[in-house]
């Protein structure tokens, strides 16, 4: 899936980024922190859609320490080295898929007769590498755990060619790859499926499936109020773009986000 909740997590990244500048200077462990917000996006319907909606969603965020509950992530903790090594582990969720059009999440008329893709409790694991202050290198799993819906990997490195105290730009380019029930989860129209719905059948292989490449800017207003900017481009290979389901390989999205921590 590749959608809003990509972006999202962009501007939950960008945000982090953004307020460690700022604190940077002020203690090597910075203190616990609530971080609340709001988000606009224009992005597909649903993977592969051939229109756009918009969403408005809510930022949380809150840290203390090594532990952290985010909105967009779920609840976890993270990891790291001196060295740069790092690990993230968090449980979260996913909302699925509707066949109908959704203000809250994907969905599109043109679904019809394709089924729900059910929420889902999920958990995650990414393992990262900064290797510079501006280079940065992560792979991640996520792992369906109250549904039986596949495992999702995301291979990815960023970029931040500009960073200051208060401004932000990261350049992020990922690999996205899934196993054989993920791709037939999202892309995958079996037999009840197109007897409803009058897609032709279509069985989605493993593997790697596209590619999702988003540009952020991060603006610190004050040591308080912060805001986001966010353009993302995807692009699926033919493993997905093949599907009946698919009426676009490659789609665009645009987040602008404000955010308040204290």
């Amino acid at each position: 899936m590749i959608t809003g909740k990509i972006t999202l997590h962009m501007v939950c990244f960008s945000l982090g980024l953004s307020a460690a500048a700022v604190r940077a200077d002020d203690s090597a462990t910075p203190p616990p922190s609530v971080t609340l917000g709001i988000a606009g996006i224009n992005a597909p319907r649903y993977s592969g859609a051939d229109k756009q909606h918009w969403q408005l969603t809510p930022i949380i965020q809150a840290r203390d320490g090594a532990f952290f509950l985010d909105s967009q992530k779920g609840i976890g903790y993270d990891l790291q080295a001196d060295n740069g090594l790092y690990l993230e582990h968090t449980l979260g969720y996913g909302l699925g898929r509707s066949d109908r059009n959704s203000s809250w999440r994907d969905g599109d008329d043109r679904l019809r007769g394709m089924g729900k893709i059910d929420a889902t409790v999920n958990t995650a694991l990414a393992v990262g590498w900064s290797v510079t202050p501006w280079f940065v290198l992560e792979g991640k799993a996520t792992l369906p755990l109250s549904d039986s819906q596949g495992v999702q990997y995301r291979t990815s490195v960023t970029l931040i060619p500009w960073q200051t105290s208060d401004d932000t730009v990261a350049l992020q380019v990922a690999g996205l790859f899934g196993d054989g029930r993920y791709m037939n989860t999202w892309y995958g129209v079996n037999r009840e499926q197109s007897a409803r719905s009058g897609f032709e059948r279509y069985d989605a292989a493993g593997g790697f499936y596209g590619t999702d490449t988003s540009l952020t800017w991060s603006h610190q207003f004050t040591p308080a109020w912060a805001a986001s900017v966010i353009g993302d481009y995807t692009w699926l290979d033919k493993h997905a773009s093949d599907s009946p389901i698919v009426a676009r390989h490659n789609g665009a999205s645009a987040t602008l986000a404000l955010s308040y921590t204290f």
